[in-house]
């Protein structure tokens, strides 16, 4: 949510700016900006739209810029306007700001704000209260740090002085900022995807120390003025994998991509044929002994818990609750030094997802995140960090890191069942000799049923509803593919467990109205199949997902997939390609941006 890029060097920073910009779409935006140095003047150029209209404003710069600052808006405290966008200048100050400054109001009123501001944003009152103290102290460090010393609330700041040219200050709390100096200058951004081109080497910016970028580098301090060292980082992908490579959707890409990052999250984990995470230093000790695993995690993340905790809860036959993250503060949980507390984030950075996280350590849980970004907040904060190699996901729709969500989840549940005596080492080898050959399963799914799945579709495309039933873990793969399919193609989806049909579900089928009926669990089968013949014989136009060779009467469904005939326990993982492959197709019949849905953002850092 939010993207920011800054640059000093060289380089042409107008062009630098703008192609990072143009990266970081993905991350969800209504309206972008940039600010250039230009000698000692800063111009401010800002557009709401998309990147391409802010590079049609500036087709007309002619003077070379090298420093400055660019950012795309999420609209959180003020519409969507070009007054609204960043970047925000007052007199010598400009900045650039994600996240929302909880006590703006009283700021305000503090420095009696409210007639000289000309936005309704939160950043604005920000960049007045930082140019009052530069004011007062000339000095662009002590302003800064006066400024952060008021504010509450999350922010990644980066800031110009305009009688400071070619350097960019750049402070944060909670919001992501990482940084990274090399031949070519110094850049500052949110993600690193915007950097991929110049550089792999980068460092997380640490809370609360100032960052001040020169063409000659990156230097750290903290309040007291102390030299503070970079904990430098390597991504471990490069500029091609954050790119379509000839697919006309960044998501039928990370479809696509899924068996591959599948291997690649499994195979460093495994050795003798059984999980190991010598590597991640997670102690058997504590596996063994935990009392209960409490899972946190928001939308698509929440759902991979969910497939978790089904399978979980009855391997090692302890309690396994999953939480919404955005809940948890309210719901008294009931977490304890006996806690294994998995949290799961792709960019490990969702805002609510870190408040549990800090909530959970405080009550004495030991913190196991799954997160598919190093050094990301999330993972700096916990105790152990499983990282999921899936490399970049553009889509705002996730899909390969939700597979690999739950093949990691899968593998860590096996490794507590064989050290607290649930698996032996045999039935151990099988069961990761199975998640191993899931990838197998994935590129079956898209190369056999993708034009099955187009066809249907169609079909749905034609109505405003669309309903998900399961039973099982098949109850649990629903709820992630009426996510999908509402997601991106905006028809109203939503999963129900199948057996509660006659209480209340039933009512909403009319004639032709869309239901996937997912059946791959063999103990519940028959039971699905006359859900399915319920729903079909009051006019529900059934798509029928079984295994392969499993036995369907033809009262049951309109249409039937059919997925690879493999053990129970990992269906989920062709039956998700099948999910998001509808979704997609779904989105893209009907002419709408795959990538980038209206209103939502990949990555959720404001609350």
């Amino acid at each position: 949510m939010c993207g920011i890029v800054g640059y000093t060097g060289p380089l042409n920073a107008g062009e630098v700016l703008l192609n990072g910009l143009s990266l970081l779409e993905y991350r969800g935006y209504d309206s972008a900006g940039i600010a250039l140095f230009d000698d000692q003047d800063i111009s401010v150029y800002k557009q709401i739209g998309k990147v391409k209209e802010l590079k049609d404003r500036c087709a007309d710069i002619t003077d070379v810029s090298h420093c400055g600052i660019g950012h795309t808006r999420w609209a959180t405290h003020g519409g969507v306007t070009n007054v609204n966008a960043h970047p925000h200048k007052v007199g010598k100050v400009t900045l650039i700001h994600n996240g929302i400054i909880e006590n703006y109001h009283d700021l305000m009123e503090r420095y009696k704000l409210a007639s000289a501001l000309v936005s309704d944003t939160d950043t604005e009152v920000a960049a007045r209260v930082i140019e009052h103290y530069y004011q007062e102290l000339q000095d662009p460090k002590a302003a800064i740090w006066k400024t952060v010393s008021e504010l509450r609330g999350t922010f990644a700041f980066c800031v110009l002085f305009e009688d400071v040219p070619g350097v960019i200050y750049c402070i944060r709390r909670t919001s992501p900022l990482i940084a990274a100096a090399t031949p070519n200058g110094a850049f500052a951004a949110s993600d690193v995807t915007a950097l991929l081109e110049y550089t792999r080497e980068f460092f997380v910016l640490p809370e609360d120390t100032l960052a001040v970028l020169c063409p000659e580098g990156a230097f750290l301090e903290d309040a007291a003025g102390n030299a503070v060292a970079p904990e430098m980082l390597t991504v471990d992908w490069d500029v091609e994998s954050a790119k379509k490579g000839g697919y006309p959707w960044f998501m039928l890409k990370e479809i696509n991509e899924q068996p591959r990052a599948l291997q690649d999250t499994l195979l460093p984990r495994i050795e003798n044929g059984l999980p190991d995470f010598t590597e991640e230093q997670i102690p058997d000790d504590f596996l063994k002994r935990c009392k209960q695993v409490c899972i946190v995690a928001c939308g698509t993340a929440m759902y991979a818990g969910m497939v978790a905790k089904a399978l979980i809860e009855p391997l090692l036959r302890i309690p396994v609750s999953v939480h919404v993250a955005s809940e948890f503060h309210f719901s008294n949980p009931l977490v304890d030094d006996d806690t294994l507390m998995l949290v799961i984030s792709q960019s490990g950075e969702t805002i609510d997802t870190l408040d549990a996280l800090r909530l959970g350590k405080e009550m004495g849980a030991t913190i196991v995140s799954v997160v598919n970004v190093k050094g990301s907040t999330i993972a700096r904060e916990s105790d152990y960090v499983l990282y999921t190699h899936a490399g970049p996901e553009q889509a705002v729709a996730s899909t390969k890191a939700y597979t690999v969500q739950i093949a990691t989840l899968y593998l860590l549940g096996c490794r507590m069942a064989m050290v607290r005596g649930k698996m032996s080492e045999e039935d151990a080898r099988e069961f990761v000799q199975n998640l191993l050959q899931a990838s197998e399963y994935e590129q079956q799914v898209i190369e056999e049923n993708n034009d099955a799945i187009q066809e249907i579709a169609r079909h749905i495309i034609q109505f405003d509803d669309a309903y998900f039933i399961g039973r099982g873990l098949d109850y649990s793969f629903s709820l992630e593919g009426a996510l999908k399919l509402k997601e991106i193609s905006y028809i109203h989806a939503e999963a129900y467990a199948a057996g509660e049909l006659k209480h209340g579900t039933i009512a909403l089928i009319e004639e032709g109205t869309p239901v996937i009926a997912i059946a791959t669990q063999e103990p519940v089968y028959r039971e699905l199949l006359s859900n399915a013949i319920e729903v079909k014989s009051r006019g529900a136009y059934v798509i029928l997902i079984t295994k392969k060779g499993a036995h369907a009467p033809k009262k049951a469904y309109d249409v039937q997939l059919t997925i690879p005939d493999v053990d129970d326990r990992f269906t989920g993982f062709p039956t998700a390609v099948c999910l998001q492959l509808l979704a997609y197709h779904a989105s893209n019949e009907k002419g709408l941006d795959v990538d980038k849905p209206r209103n939502l953002a990949k990555s959720v850092t404001v609350r």
